[in-house]
């Protein structure tokens, strides 16, 4: 093993049917180390952490381990505890309704002859040690979901762990909670804990963490120490491109109906959600296509979901053409003429036991009432006019959407949403997964609504897509605005300088 290693993973492989998801990585994690892992939404970070954690075999390379002469077989996450891995998640999988004591030692007691008085004790001690404010007793369900992550980590902590997976720990904790995650994670450091830290948070990365590994696509990018690879460079890595080398992509959109100068079609002034996102402020106008753009967990779909309410708000003014409006929840937004195609059209945007037919006429019956539903043959016409308008391959109208290709599925929401008429139409990932003549149909047609005189926000993790499509973007990092980009700033070298914080 390397000096000083306490884990080593060489040439690691996953296969699933039709998906690399990854192709020989390799990754070292060294005593009393923070080592983050980073990677865009597909990169190969997850599926990395739970073959190491023995949720899934892997299919290639093999796992070393401090303290062991020969590779580890780790078969379940139980094989992975026993050996010394223990992973905290973002999801807390403690029990609420026990204490803090009994969750720390939950699994490890024995029976009723528990000596619940010297557990308690010892819990104290280490909750003490670790500086962690919260009593034995106390059930865990009253604690703040900091409180509750700094337990499951005492827990593994007093389990002797080797290696310590936090996965997106920060992501529900306000500044003040972070920081003191933070003076926990460096004191485990100096116990020489080896910390794998898994977060989309760059200001975080550079916080606390001494070296990252970057992953994309299912494969290693490499391995840096964090002074030695400036955010800009992370960003660039992280994203495929490379920062010297971009090219420049200008729209020839049509622009007869874009008008700047006018009223805003939707104007939030301070909106506040409570998704962790900072209140920001934001316009688009007549035949405007804007968007919001930043890395995976930056706070892009969360702005948009409070624009559409499908996230509670509760704060800010809100502006439709002028005049002031409450959008506490979807219907809201629809009925003032926005609709909005969610980031994940499985489990947000379509019903997959429903036809095709079903799915495209539901925002319009919903918006009219489900009292009151249309005939057969006009959710049949509806249905025809955009199937045939967007090119939608099905079978038939009744054919179950689940059937379909995801860039079908993709199509048929955005004909939900155009069936609605909507003034100011929100396209969160609408290109994901499909291909890529259906990426350039989905562009044009996003192009053709703004000539039409629509507004439309887009939203994709593809920067080149961005600024194919957009004339203005909104920059975002960690739950907060930090830039708006327009004309000759709209480039990929101004974009990426400022998603990681105006580095040049």
């Amino acid at each position: 093993m390397t000096e000083g290693a306490v884990l080593e993973m060489r040439g690691i492989c996953k296969y699933f049917p039709g998906v690399r998801a990854l192709e020989k990585v390799d990754f070292t994690l060294r005593e009393g180390e923070i080592h983050a892992l980073m990677g865009e939404n597909g990169a190969g970070k997850s599926t990395l952490i739970k073959v190491l954690t023995g949720v899934y075999p892997k299919d290639g390379g093999e796992v070393r381990l401090i303290g062991s002469d020969h590779p580890v077989h780790i078969r379940s996450p139980q094989d992975a505890q026993n050996i010394g891995i223990a992973t905290v998640y973002q999801e807390i999988t403690l029990c609420p309704n026990l204490t803090v004591a009994e969750n720390m030692y939950i699994g490890r007691t024995k029976g009723p002859l528990t000596n619940w008085k010297k557990i308690n004790s010892s819990a104290g001690k280490l909750l003490d040690e670790l500086g962690i404010p919260v009593g034995p007793t106390e059930q865990l369900g009253n604690c703040s979901i900091a409180i509750q992550q700094m337990v499951a980590i005492a827990r593994a902590v007093d389990m002797e762990c080797k290696v310590l997976i936090l996965d997106e720990p920060t992501s529900s904790l306000d500044e003040q909670e972070v920081q003191k995650l933070f003076n926990l994670m460096r004191d485990l450091k100096a116990k020489g804990v080896g910390i794998i830290f898994v977060t989309h948070f760059l200001e975080q990365v550079y916080e606390v963490c001494d070296r990252i590994t970057v992953l994309r696509d299912g494969m290693l990018v490499g391995e840096y120490i964090i002074e030695d690879l400036p955010r800009v460079q992370l960003v660039s890595k992280m994203l495929g491109k490379d920062f010297d080398d971009m090219a420049d992509i200008k729209s020839d959109a049509d622009t007869e109906n874009l008008d700047l100068n006018g009223t805003p079609v939707y104007q939030a002034i301070n909106l506040t959600g409570t998704t962790g996102i900072k209140p920001f402020d934001f316009e688009i106008h007549k035949g405007e296509v804007n968007g919001f753009t930043g890395l995976l967990g930056s706070g892009r779909s969360e702005s948009v979901r409070a624009i559409f309410g499908a996230d509670r708000v509760v704060g800010g003014v809100v502006r439709i053409n002028g005049k002031n409006v409450k959008i506490r929840k979807p219907l809201d937004a629809m009925k003032n003429g926005i609709s909005y195609l969610p980031e994940d059209r499985k489990l947000d945007g379509i019903v997959g036991d429903l036809s095709v037919r079903d799915n495209i006429i539901l925002a319009l019956q919903v918006m009219k009432g489900f009292f009151k539903p249309f005939s057969r043959a006009q959710a049949e016409e509806f249905a025809d006019e955009y199937i045939k308008l967007l090119n939608i391959k099905t079978a038939s109208t009744d054919t179950p959407i689940k059937s379909l290709s995801g860039g079908n599925q993709q199509k048929v929401i955005l004909a939900r949403w155009l069936l609605a008429n909507p003034q100011y139409l929100i396209l969160d990932e609408p290109t994901r997964g499909i291909d890529v003549g259906t990426k350039v149909e989905i562009q044009k047609l996003v192009l053709k609504l703004a000539a039409e005189g629509k507004s439309v926000t887009f939203i994709s993790s593809e920067i080149d897509e961005m600024i194919r499509t957009c004339s203005r973007l909104v920059v975002m990092r960690d739950g907060k605005v930090v830039g708006e980009l327009k004309g000759d700033d709209l480039n990929q070298n101004k974009i990426m300088a400022t998603i990681a914080g105006g580095e040049s």
